[in-house]
């Protein structure tokens, strides 16, 4: 019975300092990650006395994912490759439900210059020809062709009617061309313009905390100074 008692006591202490062992290890020991290496602590015996020490775990699979980098456009990119290819620098800013806006503007003065210009040679060479032409025996017949169907010259007010209303279509018209032709260019810089400052204020913070109040307020002066009142602005960014 002696020697139950002395086994039982012995076990006990020997359970307890194991106890003790494995609470050391697990309030002094840490896990470290380095370079997606997972590494865990490792218990040897070394002189009678429990060293710490760390090792690879082979098992765990390792893999390294790259940060993604945040998009930001060049502006010089943005408006120089603009520049050679309409359009291509909302293409750089990955701008692109803006194209069919830069397309169709460019597409429609381009229609713009192409019909005024017809009109302005028409009536250069309806002009031209009826200052030329025989009015007894005429031979050319661009002015004539020009006329409205259904209408003679007489009907318009006669001859120098006639001609004079050439004269001014043709003004009318080169003028119209040349306007579209202007304004062309204008969009095509407007287009590259665009272009830049959207590359320029691609990360520019828009964010409901950029806020402008502007409100009545109570300016207190000096002791016994009746207060004043005006307004303040108060700007949170």
């Amino acid at each position: 019975m002696a020697f139950l008692h002395i086994f039982m006591l012995v076990a006990f202490s020997q359970v307890k300092q194991v106890k003790n062992e494995r609470l050391k290890i697990k309030s002094d020991s840490t896990v470290v990650l380095m370079d997606s290496m997972v590494l865990k602590p490792i218990l040897t015996e070394e002189n009678n006395s429990s060293v710490l020490k760390t090792a690879a775990v082979d098992s765990v699979r390792t893999e390294i994912v790259a940060k993604p980098q945040k998009f930001k456009p060049d502006p010089s990119r943005s408006i120089w490759m603009g520049a050679i290819i309409p359009g291509y620098g909302q293409i750089v800013n990955k701008k692109y439900w803006k194209l069919p806006i830069v397309y169709g503007g460019f597409l429609g003065f381009a229609y713009a210059i192409s019909w005024n210009n017809s009109r302005y040679t028409s009536y250069k060479n309806a002009y031209r020809d009826i200052l030329l032409d025989d009015r007894s025996n005429p031979v050319l017949t661009s002015y004539m062709d020009i006329l409205p169907k259904g209408y003679t010259i007489d009907m318009l007010g006669g001859w120098d009617t006639y001609t004079a209303t050439l004269k001014t279509r043709q003004d009318i018209f080169r003028r119209y061309r040349d306007l579209s032709i202007i304004l062309s260019v204008g969009y095509y810089a407007l287009v590259l313009v665009e272009a830049f400052v959207d590359a320029q204020m691609y990360d520019f913070d828009i964010s409901p905390d950029l806020v402008l109040n502007v409100m009545p307020t109570r300016i207190e002066k000096e002791r016994n100074s009746p207060a004043a009142y005006g307004m303040q602005c108060r700007i949170n960014f």
